[in-house]
């Protein structure tokens, strides 16, 4: 990316404030989301968390991070990789690139293949260009739910290891 196109997005960033998060993902679409996941999680054995980010601080866009980077530092930060089987999902949405990535600790990575994670992006982002937030994150959700059930159905013996609400920076 060269310097104009680092110095726009960090502009595009700076100009996205934490409002844009509360506007896109109210407080009913915010309780279908957990809905959506905490049902999900009842059908399958994996941890899922959706983090919801307006923009990226104005440094870290000015540097070029990418938004799989910031998707990966905050599966750490939010602890998605300590999960008993190992199989937590963590969605990063970012507002300001209309970006989503997924990133999954190594066992479902492995029986996951990336296209499969894609079709979950675009459910999102395709939707998102709409307008439609709640639908589009529910939907894929679903879809993620889905995929989840096929490689690691629910035996009904493990607790909820992570919260099922989104996280709105």
């Amino acid at each position: 990316m060269d310097a104009i196109a680092r110095w726009r997005r960090a502009l595009r960033h700076l100009m996205t404030g934490a409002g844009t998060g509360r506007r896109c993902f109210p407080e009913a679409a915010l309780q279908a989301i957990a809905a959506a996941i905490g049902d999900g999680e009842r059908r399958h054995r994996a941890e899922v968390r959706l983090v919801v980010e307006p923009a990226l601080p104005f440094g870290a866009a000015l540097d070029g991070m990418t938004n799989r980077d910031r998707a990966r530092a905050l599966f750490a930060q939010y602890g998605v990789w300590d999960t008993e089987e190992n199989c937590g999902v963590l969605i990063y949405v970012n507002l300001a690139d209309h970006a989503v990535d997924i990133v999954a600790d190594r066992n479902v990575g492995r029986r996951i293949a990336e296209a499969e994670w894609q079709a979950v992006c675009s459910t999102m982002t395709e939707a998102y260009k709409r307008g439609e937030f709640r639908e589009g994150t529910v939907a894929a959700l679903h879809q993620l739910a889905d995929l989840l059930q096929r490689h690691f159905p629910s035996d009904g013996s493990r607790p909820n290891q992570l919260p099922d609400e989104a996280v709105i920076l």
